[in-house]
């Protein structure tokens, strides 16, 4: 008779389809005789007339009167960016010699920071131009975790929520705000949260991946995730670019180090520290943000699940399977990744209600992240919830 503990595997309740969602799930199933269905609409299948992407076959089919009203209440859909960074010129000493070791072209790299360091001027223009209601603001990296000494990293928080609140207030229906925390003295992080969440209206906190080496996982961060749980604010865990080991498979390939898939492998072996570390089973509450459509941790899910019975002892399991955590305490945003495959793939795997959009601004283009979210292939009401509604939700906008 094995002695392993069952998982108790919960399949979150599935969401009440709206008319619109309804039709297109009776008919797409019709059609496809059962394909999987990815936010009431078939993957692969054309968007409902609504969501046509203007100028396709599928929008010139209706008629112009209709065709033009549709357009119309497209433009008119909010949009709320949840991964847009901005800095402070000299709050992180650091800060000009690393970002002289960021793989970019220096004219790339100029309007990068000369919009990073602009915090209304330039982006609320750009705001304006592409259509986007309102952004919720970060502190870029390089950030705290650069810093080594916990006394600065203390100050330094402060000197950024200070002026983030400020920024929000002066701007309160374009802005929201994530904090930054100095990790590097949990118990200081935590009074920080409380400051920042209840006297300045900041909404959750941002912090690029490891603490100098460590992850959120050990023990000394535990009253921190404790805090956040009983906030009910949520961590988003960005990239950092220094990375805290060297790893040899990047050398002499420096394009692999960042972005392109170094910070993707980092940041999800870290959520997934978190969800084996049992991070989510003592805090069933909290939760994390994962940017570039979940670090493609959604993709993964069935391979998590499938191994972790095989590689795990009974004695050292947490209490569901990687899915369960993924579905229940794990939000993804786009940030970076304009591909409607993927946002397809992304929702099937966690469910509408847990993905939101982000332009990562300045690094991506405002334009082409808000084209990309307008012609997803989604009905509407399902497209407003990544558009504006699930951020509304959990970040109490």
């Amino acid at each position: 008779m094995s002695d392993e503990r069952p998982f108790r595997a919960v399949t979150p309740p599935a969401e009440p389809l709206t008319a619109a969602t309804r039709r297109g799930f009776l008919a797409a199933t019709a059609a496809a005789g059962g394909a999987a269905v990815a936010g009431g609409l078939v993957a692969g299948q054309p968007a409902l007339a609504a969501e046509a992407v203007p100028g396709s076959p599928a929008s010139m089919k209706v008629g112009g009167s209709k065709d033009h009203r549709n357009a119309k209440k497209e433009k008119k859909m909010r949009i709320v960016a949840v991964e847009e960074a901005f800095s402070i010129p000299g709050a992180i000493r650091q800060e000009a010699a690393i970002r002289q070791r960021l793989e970019a072209t220096e004219e790339t790299k100029r309007e990068w920071f000369r919009r990073l360091d602009d915090v209304t001027e330039l982006r609320l223009a750009d705001m304006d131009a592409n259509g986007v209601d309102m952004q919720v603001l970060s502190y870029s990296t390089p950030g705290l975790e650069v810093i080594e000494d916990p006394a600065e990293a203390v100050a330094v928080a402060r000197r950024v929520n200070d002026y983030l609140a400020k920024a929000v207030a002066s701007h309160p229906k374009r802005f929201a705000g994530f904090a930054v925390l100095p990790l590097q003295d949990p118990k200081a992080a935590v009074v920080e949260l409380r400051r920042a969440v209840n006297e300045l209206g900041l909404k959750g906190v941002l912090y690029n991946d490891h603490v100098r080496g460590h992850y959120l996982d050990e023990p000394q961060f535990r009253p921190v995730w404790a805090e956040l749980e009983r906030l009910g604010v949520t961590l988003y865990l960005h990239p950092a670019v220094i990375p805290a080991d060297k790893w040899r498979v990047f050398d002499g390939h420096p394009v692999l180090v960042g972005p392109s898939w170094g910070w993707t492998a980092t940041v999800g072996a870290h959520a997934l520290r978190l969800i084996y570390g049992g991070v989510f089973d003592e805090f069933p509450g909290a939760s994390v943000m994962l940017g570039h459509m979940g670090e493609l941790l959604p993709f993964q899910m069935a391979r998590l699940d499938s191994r972790y019975p095989a590689q795990v002892p009974v004695e050292r399991r947490v209490q569901h399977l990687p899915s369960y955590y993924l579905r229940n305490n794990v939000y993804v945003t786009t940030s970076g990744v304009m591909s409607h495959a993927a946002l397809l793939g992304a929702v099937h795997a966690v469910g509408v209600d847990r993905v939101l959009f982000s332009i990562d601004y300045p690094f991506e283009s405002s334009a082409d992240a808000v084209a990309f979210l307008r012609s997803a292939p989604y009905a509407r009401a399902d497209l407003a919830r990544i558009a504006h509604g699930n951020a509304e939700r959990v970040l109490g906008l």
